[in-house]
């Protein structure tokens, strides 16, 4: 079965799950997760709505960095990574307008003006995992925006003897014969299979 993914795939299943689940850490260190939904996106970019007061926000303006996570019922695991910054002044009106008409549920819990306690959000650089358990074997590839992909998984050096033991031991047998044998990245589920049961230690870390 060929999947063929890219951001603004991605991008457009995030939207049609709706609801996604905004991870950030405090001040103290610990991690915290909202659910949000008050979002627009575009092709390479969305921006988000929260109110000032919140805790959420104050977590955005003190550091930025976010993860996205929503899961769809195909079995997709979406991940974003990136960092959110604050639109300009001059746009936050626009902005917050254009959440509230595409949402119109927000109008019950910010009616009126009461919506001017909001700010908007903004990530325009970040990471896209895309991660499929539905098909067989499982299908993931990475995609960036504004960024360099940071490799992960793990990797079959030229210490490699041969023996096949990583390819009997790994769940998706994602892992082709060669000199060295070789992990088909994109069917590879980061289990560490192959690293853990490597005779003369050839696979390593990415």
């Amino acid at each position: 079965m060929e999947i063929k993914m890219n951001v603004e795939t991605c991008l457009e299943k995030l939207k049609l799950c709706g609801v996604l689940s905004f991870a950030t850490v405090d001040d103290q260190g610990a991690p915290q997760i909202r659910c949000i939904s008050a979002i627009h996106f575009e092709d390479k970019s969305l921006t988000f709505f929260t109110a000032r007061g919140k805790a959420f926000c104050d977590e955005l303006l003190s550091d930025g960095r976010v993860q996205i996570l929503a899961y769809t019922r195909f079995k997709e695991m979406i991940r974003l990574s990136g960092k959110a910054v604050a639109c300009a002044q001059e746009q936050q009106e626009e902005k917050i307008n254009q959440i509230f008409d595409e949402q119109p549920y927000l109008a019950n819990v910010y009616p009126g003006d009461t919506r001017k306690i909001g700010i908007v959000f903004e990530i325009k650089e970040f990471t896209v995992e895309y991660f499929n358990l539905g098909v067989k074997p499982i299908f993931r590839e990475t995609y960036t925006v504004g960024q360099e992909i940071d490799k992960k998984g793990y990797h079959i050096t030229e210490s490699c003897i041969g023996c096949g033991t990583c390819l009997r031991n790994c769940p998706q047998k994602c892992i082709e014969v060669g000199q060295p044998y070789h992990i088909q990245q994109e069917h590879c589920l980061h289990c560490g299979a192959c690293y853990e049961n490597c005779p003369v230690k050839a696979v390593e870390k990415l």
